[in-house]
């Protein structure tokens, strides 16, 4: 039997930092049960350095991550979307487009560490605390019983989630 991946839809407004970081999480402790997938509304056009050299750091390839529109997922073709998840208080404030699925919505805004100054390793180190954070909050959803959860439990669940340590708005 072939299980179908949830898909998750992860959001911010550059699709630099957070977002792939998030895409990066959900993908890499999901393991096939979750499909991940990261946008923004204003992409800044290439993923940040900070955030590939944190992957490279993890031993994820960082071929495949690109800084993307959302529009890409509104599009025929485009992969349905079971949740849509922002990462920055901006993209959550933003009226998002419809996306083909007609997701759930949760927001888990984080501090972002694209702002971050200083040399490298003072970079690198705000990066590896907003990991720390969502790998928190991507554990946490994973370990949800979503099979017995009604959709009310479930919104419920992914705003506990969102409020977890280091919570931003």
């Amino acid at each position: 039997m072939t299980v179908t991946p949830f898909t998750v839809l992860v959001l911010c407004t550059g699709n630099s930092a957070r977002s792939i970081l998030g895409e990066a999480l959900f993908n890499h402790l999901g393991k096939g049960w979750v499909q991940a997938f990261s946008a923004g509304s204003k992409p800044k056009g290439v993923p940040h350095p900070g955030a590939l050299r944190l992957l490279a750091r993890r031993g994820i390839d960082t071929a495949a991550f690109r800084s993307k529109s959302w529009d890409e997922f509104t599009a025929p073709g485009s992969p349905s979307v079971d949740l849509a998840i922002t990462v920055c208080g901006n993209a959550a404030g933003e009226a998002c487009p419809v996306f083909l699925g007609s997701p759930l919505r949760a927001h888990w805004g984080l501090p972002d560490p694209a702002d971050a100054s200083g040399t490298v390793a003072e970079i690198d180190a705000a990066f590896e605390e907003t990991w720390r954070l969502l790998e928190m909050r991507v554990r946490a959803f994973l370990a949800l019983d979503r099979a017995g959860m009604d959709t009310l439990a479930f919104k419920a669940a992914l705003a506990e989630i969102g409020a977890m340590e280091g919570a931003a708005t």
